[in-house]
């Protein structure tokens, strides 16, 4: 007999199982796209995505402080703008603060304010961004890299729903409602003392853990035809996807989430020969294509790309169809990359600048 979890799984392969017998017939994806609960990319009619749209109607017209788990690209921002501009608030401002990104130095003036010569350079006073999410919410984004200085500030501001501007000695209370979103393990930091217990329970009070992209695969194809229609080229449409395309494209562990599927297909559609999306057409670097590429850190994806193909070239001794077949990629992608990037064939050296 199965068991509640193996039963899960047999039905989330048999909703995988349908994808790949529709051939990811776009018009059908569009069609269940448009059945969709949720704005933008955060979308999926999923299991995980049906327990996330019950949970963010539960949190978003109450005022209690909710924490928003997940790794990185699993769209913490996106369903915490959710729950602000679909609940009571939504007329009220929403303000996102980079807790990874505010100094120990301005903390106090970045999130408080200050009045007019309270240091050297406050010419005026100045609200901060309690002040400035007013009525509406405030979202501490990567609340679990904040110093634990500053921890006691923010807990007290939370706590007594009152700001105090620096250089200031008067109070002005605050009506917001307090969004955190972290991806690291909030409960772990507090037991190794990185973070402080009594704000941690202070912002845990209604926990929002997001699902992986892994937890979620059957919601790929709706995913890929968002973003097929977000940035689609009008003039090169692609109108259908191979079933290789979707074998390696489900398979992939995506460990950067829908952040790294947004990159992925938009890559896909700049170097796809198309109109219909192969296994071919998964765009070097992003995977590996079986071309040493030389790592660089920092360097633009067209500086990679083009080093690639200048290598591939130089490998099969000028051979087109032998370094289109290297690489992976078809020969008209191949041929259309050698007349945008204007290598010379023959001599088999980059016109173009940019490749070292």
């Amino acid at each position: 007999m199965l068991n509640r979890r193996s039963e899960d799984r047999l039905l989330e392969n048999s909703q995988c199982h349908d994808w790949t017998r529709d051939k990811f017939d776009l018009e059908k994806l569009r069609d269940r796209l448009a059945r969709t609960p949720f704005p933008g990319e955060l979308i999926g009619l999923s299991a995980p995505m049906e327990t996330l749209q019950s949970l963010i109607a539960k949190a978003r017209d109450r005022e209690f402080p909710v924490l928003i788990t997940g790794e990185t690209g699993t769209g913490k921002e996106l369903v915490a703008r959710h729950v602000h501009f679909s609940g009571a608030r939504k007329t009220g401002p929403f303000v996102p603060v980079d807790c990874s990104a505010i100094t120990v130095t301005l903390f106090e003036s970045e999130l408080f304010g200050y009045v007019r010569g309270a240091f050297t350079g406050a010419d005026r006073d100045h609200s901060g961004l309690f002040q400035a999410a007013h009525t509406g919410t405030l979202l501490l984004d990567e609340i679990g890299e904040l110093p634990k200085e500053l921890q006691a500030k923010l807990l007290r501001a939370i706590q007594e729903r009152e700001v105090r501007r620096v250089g200031s000695t008067e109070t002005s209370p605050v009506d917001v409602r307090i969004i955190a979103a972290t991806n690291r393990d909030l409960k772990q930091a507090v037991e190794t003392g990185a973070f402080r217990e009594d704000l941690y329970y202070r912002l845990n009070v209604f926990e929002i853990a997001l699902p992986t992209l892994r937890q979620r695969r059957q919601d790929i194809p709706l995913l890929i035809a968002s973003f097929l229609r977000k940035y689609g080229d009008p003039d090169r449409p692609i109108t259908g996807i191979a079933e290789d395309f979707w074998n390696a494209t489900i398979g992939h562990s995506w460990p950067g989430n829908i952040r790294e599927l947004e990159s992925f297909v938009t890559r896909c559609i700049a170097i796809g020969s198309g109109p219909i999306l192969h296994d071919e057409d998964r765009c070097m670097p992003l995977w590996n294509t079986g071309v040493g590429i030389e790592r660089r850190s920092a360097e633009p994806l067209d500086v990679l790309e083009r080093r690639t193909i200048l290598k591939a070239m130089s490998e099969t001794g000028g051979d087109k169809l032998l370094a289109a077949r290297t690489l992976k990629i078809g020969k008209t992608t191949l041929y259309r990359k050698l007349k945008r990037y204007r290598f010379d064939a023959q001599s088999q050296t980059p016109i173009a600048s940019g490749i070292s």
